[in-house]
């Protein structure tokens, strides 16, 4: 699991990288962008297919390329483990060799479909006769921009509450919070202190920031809305914002900044054996579906429980859904083997036996109908709540933007400021993010 932190943290996309990424490359069957009018029956050849996984995540992956090439013993895969996307991005548009690229964030779609440095699959997907309906609406929504689809899914990470079992029934709590109200209500009551009043323990960490609070990790319990329509920030106009920051905010305050922030600053890492839920440190953590892994490999004796993050009061009717982020691969623009990339993309996005065996491993959520469902997928009581949150209608995701995360890191490091000192107007400081994302995204898309 050593790659996690790599792929929950924000990457800004440069917005010279951006504009930079004009690819050229020609196919074995054609023209540098078109696959074979019919589908191939004998694959033979060679493929480059780069990823972010190392170490043991790296021969989980390994392991079902070796399926793949058993499959199709004409065909041989070389694999370039540990490339993070900012290597990918240089690779593609300094023209080496890559075919198929496994990408640790969705927020480069929109970059890479706006730029062609990813394919377009629409007429491939169509001639294969490639089943979308087998991916929910919100898996597809991350894997395609402005009409364009250049990616497809390869597992998902779903947040949710994670909650100390033993902690929550020795302050009399038989059930995890639904509501922001109950989970302060409950946080207040687990939350202990040291004679000279500092923190010992605390019930729910709320400083933005901290291991897996994000603003887009939060986002859907207000069912609160990043871009419009037309691509522009909605940040400053959708309520859902400010029943969120005003919550946090005003409960950072409660307990008060500079404690919390002592607290929070003695804290083990998070991707550690230290992490403080798994510690007893923090009764009550949002986090992802891969912690349910650390968890049996770091702390194997912790007696927890995990649930559907707590909504927004005023939004009860959206208890169960979460957020949903996920890898996803794409075909450069540059591929010689465009039909055999293709090919190993189509193996490792819709196999099914190939998707549960990547799940297993890696210990991430399936993002097809059928792996969900199989047999063979290993499922624990706490892995079940994630299962439950991917295919739950109120589940929401963040939009693709030819800016990459960069609306994303602009919102979050401005309320890691507001959330120290919350006296600023609200609304005009949510105008003026508006202002820079908007600013920003007519650098990037011209005209």
């Amino acid at each position: 699991m050593n790659k996690r932190s790599a792929r929950l943290h924000l990457p800004v996309i440069a917005l010279a990288a951006a504009s930079a990424l004009i690819l050229s490359g020609c196919t074995s069957g054609g023209s540098g962008s078109d696959f074979a009018t019919e589908t191939p029956t004998d694959l033979s050849g060679t493929v480059s297919f780069w990823h972010f996984f190392s170490d043991r995540e790296a021969d989980v992956i390994q392991s079902v390329v070796d399926d793949f090439e058993k499959a199709n013993p004409q065909v041989k895969v070389t694999v370039h483990p540990g490339q993070d996307d900012e290597k990918l991005r240089k690779a593609i548009s300094t023209g080496s060799t890559v075919d198929l690229g496994l990408s640790y964030s969705t927020d480069i779609v929109g970059n890479f479909c706006s730029t062609g440095a990813f394919r377009d699959l629409t007429d491939v997907i169509k001639r294969d006769n490639v089943d979308m309906s087998q991916f929910t609406d919100t898996v597809k929504s991350y894997t395609e921009f402005d009409g364009t689809r250049c990616s497809m899914p390869v597992l998902a990470d779903v947040y949710g509450l994670y909650y100390n079992k033993d902690l929550l029934s020795a302050a009399g709590f038989t059930e995890p919070p639904k509501t922001l109200s109950e989970l302060e209500t409950m946080a207040d009551a687990l939350t202990t202190y040291n004679a000279d009043g500092s923190i010992k323990t605390l019930g729910f960490n709320p400083t933005m920031g901290w291991y897996e609070n994000a603003p887009a990790h939060y986002g859907p319990a207000a069912g609160a809305e990043w871009l419009n329509a037309d691509g522009s920030s909605a940040i400053g106009t959708d309520p859902g914002w400010p029943d969120l920051i005003n919550w946090q905010t005003a409960y950072v305050q409660k307990i008060g900044w500079d404690k919390l922030n002592t607290f929070t600053s003695g804290l083990g890492q998070e991707f550690s054996a230290d992490n403080a839920f798994q510690t007893g440190q923090v009764a009550m953590n949002m986090d992802g579906e891969y912690r349910t892994a650390f968890i049996d490999d770091q702390a194997p004796e912790l007696n927890y429980g995990t649930a559907p993050f707590p909504t927004a009061d005023a939004h009860t009717e959206l208890y169960g859904g979460g957020y949903i982020t996920g890898n996803i691969a794409g075909i450069s623009k540059g591929s010689k083997n465009p039909e055999l990339a293709w090919a190993l993309m189509k193996y490792l996005t819709t196999d099914t036996a190939a998707v549960v065996k990547l799940s297993n491993g890696l210990k991430n959520v399936p993002t097809t109908h059928a792996a969900l469902t199989s047999s063979d997928l290993e499922v624990s009581p706490q892995f079940q709540t994630f299962l439950d949150i991917s295919e739950n209608q109120h589940t929401t995701t963040t939009p693709p933007s030819p800016v990459g995360a960069g609306y994303q890191q602009s919102f979050q490091d401005w309320w890691n400021i507001y959330q120290t000192d919350p006296s600023a107007d609200l609304t005009a400081s949510l105008q003026e993010i508006d202002k820079q994302i908007n600013d920003s995204i007519a650098l990037v898309s011209g005209p």
